[in-house]
C-alpha cells in the first residue's frame, strides 16, 4: 500500500499507453488513435492491450498496475473499460511516480494504487474544461475517442499540466475487491485474466507465499506443487509457478490450462503449505 507521498512530478514525455476492452475487429482503437494524433501529431502511442476482457474493469487494472513501470516517467496512460460509459460515472485522474492515469472511476484504478511505492494525487476530471479546449460535446457511448484521447493528447503534449483537469484530493470508486485472503500456511486468491495461451494468471503475488512450506496450489479440482518453469511438467501436464511479473500462475505445458480446468476469470486458486493439505482432505 501507498506509504509516502508523491515522489515524482509529472513531466510528460510525449508517449501514450491504451488499455481497453475494445479488441481489434472493429476500428474503436485506430479512431481512437486517430483522435489523440489529431491533437498531438507528434504522440507516441503503444497499445498495452485491447484484449481486456469485455466489461472487466479490474482486469485491466491488473494489468496496467504490473505493466506501466516499464515506460519511462512521464507517460500518460489511458484505460478505457468502462460498462457505464454515458452514465454517472466520474473519470479519474492518478498521478503517481512520475506517471499519469486516465481512467473510468469504476474501480480500475485500484489496481494501480495497489501497486505504487507512494500516495498518488487523486483528482476527478472536471468536464467544464472540455468546451475551453475546443472538445465538443460527447457521445453517449464512445468516451475514449470523445473524452479520454483529447485529454490524453493535450497532457501528452505539455500544454494541459495535470493539476488543471481537477482538484487534488479526490477519493476513487473502488471496484470489487481483489485481495488476496491470508491466513497462517495458506493464502487464497482468484484468477485475474487469462493470456494469449491460456495460463491463468492470478492475483497472489510471490511475496505472500513466502512462508508458505512447500506449497501446493489448488485450483479447479486438481493440486499442483509450485514449481519454478513450464519444463519442469511434461506436455500436458499442469504446472504452478511464478511468472515474469512476480504472480502465482497457473499453467498446461503446450496446452491451456484455461480449457482444461475449466476455469474464467474470478474462480478461486488456494495455496497451501502440505501438510495443511492433508490435513483439510482428511478433516
Amino acid at each position: 500500500m501507498p506509504t509516502a507521498t508523491v515522489s515524482t512530478p509529472f513531466r510528460s514525455s510525449g508517449i501514450v499507453t491504451l488499455t481497453t476492452d475494445f479488441g481489434l475487429v472493429d476500428p474503436f482503437v485506430g479512431v481512437l488513435k486517430g483522435r489523440i494524433l489529431q491533437r498531438f501529431r507528434d504522440a507516441r502511442i503503444v497499445d498495452l492491450t485491447h484484449a481486456v476482457t469485455p466489461h472487466r474493469p479490474a482486469e485491466a487494472g491488473f494489468w496496467l498496475g504490473r505493466s506501466f513501470e516499464y515506460f519511462p516517467a512521464g507517460t500518460v496512460h489511458v484505460a478505457v473499460v468502462d460498462p457505464g460509459v454515458g452514465g454517472t460515472r466520474s473519470i479519474a485522474v492518478l498521478e503517481a511516480e512520475g506517471h499519469l492515469f486516465l481512467a473510468p472511476d469504476n474501480g480500475l484504478l485500484s489496481g494501480v494504487v495497489d501497486r505504487l511505492a507512494a500516495e498518488p494525487v487523486i483528482r476527478l476530471l472536471d468536464l467544464e474544461l472540455l468546451p475551453r479546449l475546443g472538445i465538443r460535446p460527447p457521445s453517449s457511448t464512445f468516451h475514449g475517442r470523445d473524452i479520454f484521447a483529447p485529454i490524453s493528447a493535450e497532457v501528452a503534449s505539455g500544454r494541459l499540466p495535470p493539476d488543471q483537469l481537477g482538484p487534488a484530493g479526490a477519493q476513487l470508486v473502488s471496484g470489487p475487491s481483489a485481495r488476496p485472503r491470508l491466513e497462517p500456511g495458506q493464502a487464497t486468491g482468484v484468477v485475474m485474466t487469462i493470456d494469449h495461451f491460456g495460463n491463468l494468471l492470478t492475483n497472489l503475488d510471490a511475496a505472500l507465499l513466502a512462508d508458505i512450506a512447500d506449497p501446493v496450489v489448488r485450483a479447479g479440482g486438481r493440486d499442483m506443487p509450485l514449481q519454478r518453469t513450464y519444463s519442469d511438467a511434461r506436455p500436458g501436464e499442469y504446472v504452478a509457478l511464478i511468472n515474469s511479473f512476480g504472480v502465482l500462475e497457473i499453467a498446461r505445458t503446450e496446452m491451456s490450462a484455461a480449457a482444461g480446468l475449466g476455469l474464467e476469470p474470478g474462480a478461486p486458486v488456494v495455496v497451501q503449505g502440505r501438510g495443511r493439505c492433508s490435513a483439510t482432505r482428511s478433516g
